[in-house]
């Protein structure tokens, strides 16, 4: 997730494909933490970086500048080794690099109009997709070689996803998910789903890949507010949750599970029948609000990093969530949540940890 305004002094956030490592950019340079423990794991303060992304746990990042020295264009892409501190390869393009993204077997490159397609091995062209203007970088991706799709916006006045299978390297299909334009897209970890969010920010919609169907539709709010962030539980099966953050400065979180069983009561309520959405949505109830996490504006980024199903306490209670929610601002904190949700969609969070990203004292490197 870039950010290139000047009022905030992280550039970027990205956690790695398993959520085990995240990595900012700043100002003076980019550092890689441990998410299991917040230990700062490598830091480079070589300039400013707008994109930073790291290939599982590996010591292999792709980086792109921020353009405030010369040596660190906008319009350049560095696949860095950390572990020997050197650059391995550049490739230059004439226009800015809004997004990359990766696997073990390709590279994504995203600019305003062009999306490029690499072999990571060996960095050759494997294919080039036209785009809408996408002057936000917007894109979502699914690392596992198994359904491992790309999508990118389709229409600049329409919420409309291209889902791209980036391994057969076709055209998967078309997704018209929105009346606004996207403004926020994720894959679930097997890319077997897609939740999306528009400008308007009040409906948040899942759909199944395979057969471009729409099997959610949650609100967030009433009001419009920009989603800054989607992420899916690390589920490689049936995703247990979606958690959204957005300029509200609050984390939604949406059990998709518990949506699944209360959705047909909830239709068949006069309640239900009632609410207004633009395209007679059946509204899933199972939604929670953590409010106030950051102060409304903020930038953010939240991912779940682990789900667990837990016992209830009682005989009669049937197995409850408990997920680790990570949350980055982009005024520089770290903070990580416990949302524990039972079968009668009731829930508590609990914060565990905070600490400060900016002043993080570097331990020791990652390892290859």
């Amino acid at each position: 997730m870039a950010n290139h305004s000047s009022s905030y002094p992280i550039l970027c956030a990205s956690f790695n494909q398993d959520t085990s490592y995240f990595a900012i950019g700043t100002r003076d340079g980019f550092k890689v933490f441990d998410s299991e423990t917040g230990t700062l794991r490598y830091e480079r303060a070589i300039g400013g970086f707008i994109i930073v992304e790291m290939l599982f746990s590996s010591s292999l990042l792709a980086i792109v500048g921020a353009g405030e020295q010369p040596s660190l264009s906008p319009r350049r892409l560095c696949l860095f080794n950390t572990t020997t501190g050197a650059a391995l390869r550049e490739l230059n393009f004439l226009t800015s690099v809004l997004a990359i993204r990766l696997n073990r077997k390709r590279l994504v490159v995203v600019l305003q109009e062009k999306t490029y397609i690499y072999d990571l091995n060996s960095l050759s062209i494997l294919d080039t997709i036209d785009t809408v203007p996408n002057s936000k970088g917007l894109c979502a991706f699914s690392p596992s070689l198994d359904g491992c799709f790309l999508a990118l916006p389709a229409s600049t006045t329409r919420g409309s996803v291209l889902v791209y299978n980036v391994m057969e390297l076709h055209s998967h299909c078309e997704i018209d998910a929105h009346r606004s334009p996207l403004a926020a897209i994720v894959f679930s970890p097997n890319g077997m789903y897609i939740a999306t969010a528009s400008e308007q920010g009040t409906i948040i919609r899942v759909h199944l890949i395979s057969e471009a169907t729409k099997s959610y539709s949650f609100r967030r709010g009433a009001y419009p507010s920009t989603i800054f962030s989607l992420s899916f539980g690390p589920s490689t099966q049936f995703p247990d949750v979606l958690v959204a953050t957005s300029s509200s400065g609050s984390v939604h979180a949406f059990s998709l599970g518990l949506g699944m069983n209360q959705r047909s009561r909830r239709s068949s309520s006069f309640f239900g029948s009632i609410i207004p959405d633009s395209v007679n949505d059946v509204l899933d109830p199972a939604h929670h609000v953590l409010h106030n996490v950051v102060p409304a504006g903020v930038k953010s980024y939240a991912v779940i990093r682990k789900v667990d199903r837990v016992p209830g306490t009682s005989i009669s209670e049937s197995v409850a969530y408990r997920a680790t929610v990570s949350i980055i601002t982009h005024s520089g904190s770290f903070q990580e949540y416990t949302l524990i949700i039972n079968q009668k969609n009731e829930s508590s969070w609990r914060l565990e940890r905070r600490f400060d990203l900016l002043t993080a004292i570097s331990d020791n490197i990652i390892s290859s």
